[in-house]
């Protein structure tokens, strides 16, 4: 099972980026994933999140309406696009997959088995 997150770099205040998470070893349409980001100094926070049926996502209250996640069962990779970037956005992300009937909130850090790598995103001028 591997899961790889790409797509981050530096961006200004307002710009857009579209992260990637390729995976690979697993039936993606089988498993929820979740993106979870970590900032310097702070614990590591869920951002988004997509079931196994595409309507089911869940978006932290801080990214609401600025993110959007989505997959491609195809291509084995899910999308996390970011609009109106601000500077508090700046952390590294990962993308997770969550262990089935895991009994946690999608949010929760032990609800998943798989982590990717992460992948920086700096937001400043």
């Amino acid at each position: 099972v591997q899961l790889q997150a790409s797509g981050g770099g530096l961006v200004q205040p307002g710009g857009s980026l579209r992260l990637s998470c390729a995976t690979s070893g697993f039936i993606l349409p089988r498993y929820g994933i979740g993106w979870f980001r970590q900032a310097p100094g702070k614990e590591r926070e869920g951002v988004s999140y997509i079931g196994t049926n595409d309507r089911n996502t869940e978006y932290a209250d801080s990214v609401k309406g600025r993110f959007t996640i989505s997959r491609d069962n195809a291509k084995n990779t899910v999308y996390l696009q970011m609009s109106s970037l601000k500077p508090e956005d700046t952390a590294i992300y990962y993308c997770a997959r969550r262990v089935p009937q895991s009994g946690t909130t999608w949010n929760r850090i032990r609800g998943y088995g798989y982590w990717g790598q992460g992948t920086q995103v700096t937001v400043s001028s």
